[in-house]
């Protein structure tokens, strides 16, 4: 009775005074110290009993399995058919099997099983679960099938389906995953998280989004695991309508201000470019902070351009005592480089290492070049590298390649761009990025070569898009794009800004167009660029003072970027875009980067 209630003084003291102690007071005393982490008691106290029974044993075993000694386990029940004449019941199994599964003992799941087989052990309930999940986490997904199959009539319970689903979805194998998932009679939140989770990690986000939305229309309330991987799904599609809409049902659900859902609310509202949103989720949520809600917020400010406010934040980050990890330094690193803080991002970089024993990853080099380059210190960006402390890759060089192409250096451009030939020889950007550092600087010819090169190769340059999402429709333009159905009206009207903001004073930057045109030809393709065709778009599309979201897998080129500033001044809205570095916020004429990006 004690022992049952948890009182483990009171259980000691009735013990103790029994003159003559049967299997079962022992039992009842070790199963309790095993049931409160006082492994080596239970142990010792399972040492000076005089025999054992089969719930001595399973105590131990499970006691073991429960608490992850799952190697003392099977040294238990190895020792328990060695040394005893008891045949292990459906416990000890269990308990063998699922230590098994936590270890990935294949092989020693095999003999257990083999030995279920030869004693005609019954496979259904705990016995047929733990076969399920032993293999179908140690890579025999086919048998853990089969034994499902054999048994789905019988007591199996829901983990032993859920652990066969995510066997599956690890494999990347989600049609077999999908069709256990609908075999099930009854679904809780664990499954359908499972099965949304799987289609997440395997970027199948519409049809995460498909489930969910079938989820909430007919399955259990998501929990916080769901809205967090569904938010997952938002920021990766950069869909603000969806991202709200998931925020909404988390607050329905009382998840909102959850750890684990606050830190994805503020990495989809950073990813679809409204940090003020970012910034209010991460004060809301000001007594559950962890070191992620901090990272989060820090790389945020630091897309976003606000350096010197991420910056603040990481120091007020240190005040309370937090630890940053190595994904912190990212954010900090990236936040100097946006804002050309150079001094600090040095102190940044020396503290990670000295103070708080953080080694440099590639990720932090590059961070670094990065912001010597952009500051035009190359030579200082030349000397990092040769000195990095790990071997430069394709990020090191190809950030100091990038550098090159804004400042004109054209023999170190060659250099780096040989050294990251050397190691990926297919790297299109190596090549565009040579090539457009000769156009800049009016070397036509070997600009030329380097073009003839690529397609001698058959190296594939890397086509600039841009899209924008309007009422849940995402619309994809390239540059001279003219499949859009709203072609004539998005020139039309391109051409009526460009007339417009030219009498405001912009004049096209035609050295943004990387081959040798006439002007007249070259200030068209600037004209129809593809964020200014998702802009004309946006402007069509949308009521009037409405901000412009508009997504581009290149970086922002300068003839746009000084257009758009015009553009905005015009409208009078708030255009934002996002390129492969960064936001940039626009509005009334200015830019959030400051023309420094």
């Amino acid at each position: 009775m004690y022992a049952k209630s948890g009182d483990t003084n009171a259980a000691q003291i009735v013990f103790d005074r029994i003159a003559v102690k049967n299997t079962s007071s022992w039992n009842s005393l070790i199963s309790l110290h095993m049931q409160t982490g006082q492994v080596d008691l239970a142990l010792a106290q399972f040492k000076q009993m005089n025999e054992h029974d089969i719930v001595s044993w399973n105590s131990m075993i499970t006691g073991y399995n429960q608490h992850g000694f799952d190697v003392l386990a099977l040294n238990m029940f190895s020792k328990m058919l060695k040394e005893s004449s008891l045949e292990p019941d459906r416990y000890t199994l269990a308990s063998a099997l699922s230590a098994c599964a936590n270890l990935g003992e294949l092989k020693v799941g095999k003999q257990i099983h083999a030995h279920i087989i030869r004693n005609e052990f019954d496979t259904s309930g705990a016995v047929g679960n733990s076969l399920i999940c032993m293999y179908s986490r140690c890579g025999g997904l086919d048998i853990a099938r089969r034994i499902l199959e054999k048994n789905r009539d019988s007591s199996l319970n829901i983990i032993a389906f859920t652990s066969l689903l995510d066997g599956y979805i690890k494999l990347g194998d989600i049609s077999p995953a999908r069709k256990i998932f609908d075999s099930l009679k009854d679904h809780d939140v664990v499954v359908w998280t499972a099965m949304i989770v799987g289609y997440v990690q395997n970027g199948l986000n519409d049809q995460a989004m498909e489930l969910f939305r079938l989820m909430v229309k007919e399955g259990p309330d998501p929990n916080n695991y769901t809205l967090a991987a569904m938010l997952s799904v938002c920021s990766s599609m950069a869909s603000l309508n969806h991202g709200k809409q998931i925020h909404s049902a988390a607050i329905k659900a009382g998840e909102a201000l959850s750890v684990s859902v606050s830190n994805a609310l503020i990495t989809m509202y950073a990813k679809a470019g409204n940090i003020s949103c970012a910034r209010r989720v991460f004060d809301l949520t000001h007594l559950n902070r962890d070191t992620v809600s901090w990272t989060s917020m820090i790389l945020a400010l630091a897309q976003h351009g606000l350096g010197t406010e991420a910056i603040q934040l990481f120091e007020n980050m240190l005040a309370l005592g937090m630890k940053p990890d190595h994904i912190t330094y990212v954010g900090v690193l990236t936040a100097c480089t946006h804002v050309g803080l150079v001094a600090q991002g040095r102190s940044y970089y020396k503290m990670m290492k000295e103070i708080h024993g953080i080694e440099p990853t590639s990720s932090h080099c590059a961070c670094m070049i990065d912001l010597f380059g952009r500051a035009g210190l190359l030579e200082e960006a030349q000397d990092f590298i040769e000195n990095m402390p790990i071997k430069p890759d394709v990020i090191a060089w190809g950030s100091l390649l990038a550098s090159c192409r804004v400042h004109k250096k054209v023999e170190l451009a060659k250099v780096a761009a040989e050294r990251l030939l050397l190691i990926d020889p297919e790297n299109s950007g190596a090549y565009s990025a040579l090539a457009n550092v000769y156009s800049a600087c009016g070397k036509w010819e070997e600009a030329a070569k380097i073009r003839k090169s690529m397609k001698d190769r058959q190296v594939k340059k890397e086509q600039g898009f841009s899209w924008i999402q309007i009422k849940n429709a995402v619309h994809v333009f390239g540059v001279e794009d003219g499949l859009h159905p709203q072609r004539d009206a998005i020139y039309k009207t391109m051409g009526k800004i460009w007339i417009d903001i030219k009498k405001m004073g912009f004049i096209p930057d035609t050295e943004s167009v990387l081959h040798d045109l006439d002007y007249e030809v070259k200030e068209q393709i600037l004209r129809h660029h593809s964020e200014k065709l998702a802009i004309a778009f946006g402007l069509i599309n949308t009521p009037e003072n409405t901000t412009l979201r508009i997504m581009k897998n290149l970086r922002v080129c300068n003839d746009c970027h000084s257009a758009i500033k015009f553009i905005s001044n015009l409208v009078g809205r708030e255009i934002i875009v996002r390129d492969a570095t960064r936001f940039h916020h626009f509005k009334g004429g200015f830019c959030s980067c400051r023309d420094y990006w």
